[in-house]
C-alpha cells in the first residue's frame, strides 16, 4: 500500500478474501431465482459464472474502512463532546407520510450502557421513529445524533456505529451460519479467522451448527444468528425491533441474558416490544408513544408509581398495578390494526 493512500481504506482482493465465495453464492441464487435459466442463461454454470463476475466487481470497487466505528471520530465534526454520556440524542423529530404525521416532535435520549424500551400500540409511531434513527427515512424535521454524529449530515459514519436486528431477518437460506457471519463481517471490513467465528457462535450457543444452512435453523436459532450479525462490528448502539416475537419462553429468557451481556460490555440498546413483561424485566427506562406523540419517559417502576392512582389505570388493573396496566390506561383498551 502506498504511503499517500489512506491506510484505513483497503481494496478487496477477491482471491484472498473469504467473503467472495459466499457473496458469489448469494448472487447466483438470486440470478437463478429471478431469471429463467432456459431463456437467458444456457446452464446453471453460466449463472454461477455471471455471479462470480458480479461479486468480483462489487468487491473490487467496494471500499471498506478497516474499523468504521473507530475511524469516525477523526473524520467528522462532533455534535456533542466525545466524552458525553449521551449515546443517542433525538430532538424535535417529526415524520410525515403525506398529510399524515406519524411522529410528532419526539424528544428522547439514551445514555451509554442503557437498555431503553420504546413502547406503543400498533400504528403509534414506533417503527417510523426507529426508521428515522436508522436513517431509512428522511424526517420532516428534527435531528438524530448518534455518539456525537448527526445521522443526516454523516449517514455512513453514523450507521457504522449502529447495529440493527429486525423482528424477522432473512439471510440467504442456502448459506451456512459460518458463511453468513464471515460475509457480513467482511462487509464491515472485519476479517474473522476460524477461531473468531467459532468464538462468536459459541457466544450464541450455535458453535455446533456452524456448517448448517440457515434455512435448517429453528426460529430461535435464526434470531440468535441475526443478533450475532447485528453486533459483529461492535456497534455503540443496538436497535432491536420486537426481538423476542414468536420465541418460546426459554429462547426469550436466553435473549434477555444476551441483551444484558451486551449492556455490561458497554453497549446501549434501544428496543421496541409489545411485551410489557419484557420491558419491565430488561429495560432501565421506557418511553410510551401513541399517535406519534411521546407520552412519558420513566423507569418501569417509577412509571408504575407515578400512574398507579390514575383512574384510567385503576379501571384496567386487576390487583397490583403492573406496567401493562399503566400502558393500557394511558393508550386505551381499543385494539389497533
Amino acid at each position: 500500500m502506498s504511503e499517500d493512500r489512506d491506510p484505513g481504506q483497503v481494496r478487496r482482493d477477491r482471491k484472498s478474501e473469504e467473503v467472495f465465495a459466499p457473496l458469489a453464492e448469494v448472487i447466483a441464487a438470486e440470478l437463478l431465482a429471478r431469471i429463467s435459466v432456459r431463456d437467458r442463461l444456457e446452464t446453471v454454470e453460466d449463472a454461477h459464472g455471471v455471479a462470480e463476475l458480479l461479486a468480483d466487481a462489487v468487491l473490487d470497487r467496494f471500499v471498506v474502512r478497516s474499523r468504521p466505528a473507530e475511524r469516525v471520530d477523526r473524520q467528522v465534526d462532533r455534535a456533542h463532546p466525545a466524552d458525553s454520556a449521551i449515546i443517542l440524542d433525538v430532538r424535535d423529530l417529526s415524520v410525515a407520510y403525506g398529510a399524515k404525521k406519524a411522529v410528532d416532535d419526539v424528544h428522547l435520549q439514551i445514555t451509554r450502557g442503557e437498555i431503553f424500551g420504546l413502547l406503543g400500540p400498533n400504528g403509534a409511531g414506533k417503527t417510523s421513529t426507529l426508521s428515522a434513527i436508522e436513517g431509512l427515512i428522511k424526517p420532516q424535521s428534527g435531528t438524530v445524533v448518534l455518539d456525537g454524529i448527526d445521522i443526516r449530515r454523516h449517514p455512513a459514519q453514523a450507521k457504522a456505529k449502529m447495529g440493527v436486528q429486525l423482528q424477522a431477518t432473512s439471510f440467504q437460506p442456502q448459506l451456512t451460519i459460518k458463511q453468513i457471519v464471515r460475509l457480513y463481517a467482511g462487509l464491515y471490513g472485519i476479517k474473522l479467522s476460524d477461531r473468531d467465528v467459532t468464538d462468536r457462535l459459541q457466544g450464541i450457543g450455535l458453535e455446533g451448527e456452524a456448517t448448517k444452512p440457515f434455512k435448517q435453523l429453528s426460529g430461535g436459532q435464526q434470531q440468535r444468528v441475526a443478533l450475532c450479525i447485528a453486533v459483529v462490528h461492535e456497534p455503540v448502539l443496538l436497535l432491536l425491533d420486537e426481538p423476542t416475537a414468536g420465541l418460546d419462553p426459554q429462547s426469550r429468557r436466553q435473549l434477555w441474558g444476551r441483551i444484558e451481556h451486551l449492556r455490561q460490555s458497554g453497549g446501549s440498546i434501544l428496543l421496541t416490544t409489545h411485551s410489557m413483561e419484557e420491558a419491565q424485566a430488561v429495560c432501565d427506562r421506557v418511553a410510551i408513544i401513541d399517535h406519534g406523540t411521546l407520552l412519558t419517559t420513566e423507569t418501569p417502576q417509577h412509571l408504575i408509581e407515578k400512574h398507579k392512582q390514575d383512574p384510567r389505570v385503576r379501571e384496567v388493573a386487576h390487583g397490583e398495578v403492573t406496567l401493562e396496566d399503566v400502558f393500557i390506561g394511558l393508550t386505551g383498551s381499543e385494539i389497533r390494526d
